[in-house]
């Protein structure tokens, strides 16, 4: 397998608001949210409350992470490349957190190299800040006090296609029908998980997306990197 595949995980994550709506908010973080949605550009008569609903799943002050998803280039005994997932997910955001970094704190940090999609504007801290509030010590690997810019090995797919146009957002969705990546969207997408976890109470839904969403950053990162396999890619979950 080549080596420049042999240290990366690919990971992505799903939030939700952290309670099903604006009015299960103590009254301290009630007063918070209004003053962090008075800077939101807003529709005619979207409230705080609808707001809450649409958007306090992407911040960590007001929202939590239900999955993780993590994908790593393998080699099997026939000497084919794999590529392995393994998800954690489930209510209790501690516990998978743990999980989490009890699988990064096995690997080595100095070769370490974690790689989302826009991962360094939103997975990556948003999964340190949540670390901190259920007083997880941050791995290594995400510990990023005192580094120097070059011992910070995160890989960032959207970075890789800006080449410094720092104001320009391209979806993974997109890239991937750029590409000719077979589309992780199903019978969900990312604007309805918060919907889709307190209404419909259907982790495994979300589950599956966020499986499809590394499958699908793990090929896009070959074709950014102009790799080709000799074969078709073989996926194993786990």
């Amino acid at each position: 397998m080549l080596a420049e595949l042999r240290d990366i995980v690919f990971v992505d994550i799903e939030t939700v608001a952290h309670t099903y709506d604006y009015l299960s908010l103590n009254e301290r973080l009630k007063t918070q949210w209004s003053r962090k949605a008075a800077f939101f550009r807003r529709e005619e008569n979207q409230t705080d409350e609808v707001l809450y609903h649409e958007r306090a799943g992407i911040y960590a002050e007001f929202g939590k992470i239900i999955c993780i998803v993590v994908g790593k280039y393998l080699e099997n005994d026939a000497g084919d490349v794999i590529l392995k997932t393994k998800a954690y997910y489930g209510d209790d955001e501690k516990t998978l957190l743990r999980d989490f970094c009890t699988m990064i704190d096995k690997m080595d940090p100095r070769s370490l190299k974690l790689c989302a999609h826009n991962g360094k504007e939103f997975d990556f801290p948003y999964l340190c800040r949540r670390m901190l509030i259920n007083c997880i010590p941050l791995p290594a690997a995400l510990n990023l006090s005192g580094k120097k810019s070059w011992e910070i090995l995160h890989l960032d797919t959207m970075e890789m296609w800006k080449f410094g146009d720092y104001k320009h957002y391209t979806s993974l969705d997109l890239l991937a029908a750029i590409f000719e990546v077979p589309s992780s969207k199903g019978d969900i997408d990312g604007s309805q998980v918060n919907h889709v976890y307190h209404v419909q109470k259907d982790l495994e839904k979300i589950k599956d997306y966020c499986v499809r969403d590394v499958v699908v950053l793990a090929q896009l990162f070959l074709k950014l990197k102009c790799i080709s396999l000799s074969k078709e890619l073989i996926v194993q979950h786990s």
